[in-house]
């Protein structure tokens, strides 16, 4: 059982999480790799309302999307963009990042090797990875401005699609600590994160929404 309380603190996590950039003409469009085909949706989307000529989709497979994506997440990326009306032409594959570090270094050097001038690049992950997104593209890939967005989708919404209530708020709390610990890192700005976002976060882990924080 899910705690009215819980679901207000996953709300909070999620709100913070969202950037809520304009997505706007850029030089690219990077789809980040992930169990969610949402994100194929969008980047296509943004495609064919003509905001980036070219489409980088980067991602390997993880032990989330080994069985549901078997030739890899950049792989299955292109072909559902594909089947949406987007150019195989204008669709470059990233096979092999494995996390979002690799993702963002992957793609730059792709894009490098190709040839494609990048002076901006519209960022396209999953809802509440976006500000993750975001700080690590603006660590990773200084020099560029980086729109940072997603499928736009109520947290209702996201949270009917996955289909397991617990598993999306873990997801909330598992980003939420990136924010907190990967700066010192090295892997990625610091974002500031409100105090009540922070007391939302410590709720929740007390909770036990626990499975995909990092040890």
């Amino acid at each position: 059982m899910i705690t009215s309380q819980s679901w207000s603190d996953a709300r909070q996590l999620w709100d913070h999480h969202l950037m809520h950039h304009t997505p706007r003409p850029c030089s690219v469009i990077v789809g980040l790799g992930s169990h969610d085909l949402g994100v194929a949706d969008a980047a296509a989307g943004f495609h064919l309302r003509e905001l980036a000529p070219v489409i980088v989709f980067t991602g390997s497979t993880s032990p989330t999307t080994r069985e549901r994506m078997p030739r890899g997440e950049a792989v299955h990326y292109r072909e559902r963009a594909v089947e949406l009306g987007v150019p195989e032409s204008a669709v470059l594959v990233e096979p092999k990042a494995r996390n979002t570090g690799e993702n963002i270094r992957f793609s730059r050097a792709l894009l490098e090797e190709a040839g494609v001038d990048v002076s901006s690049v519209l960022l396209v992950s999953k809802p509440y990875e976006e500000r993750r997104a975001y700080a690590t593209a603006r660590k990773l890939w200084p020099g560029v401005d980086v729109v940072s967005a997603s499928s736009p989708m109520t947290f209702e919404a996201y949270v009917a699609s996955i289909g397991d209530d617990r598993l999306v708020i873990d997801m909330l709390v598992g980003a939420l600590q990136r924010l907190l610990v990967y700066p010192a890192q090295g892997f990625m700005i610091e974002q500031p994160v409100p105090e009540e976002v922070a007391a939302a976060y410590e709720r929740l882990v007390g909770s036990g929404f626990t499975s995909r924080l990092i040890r």
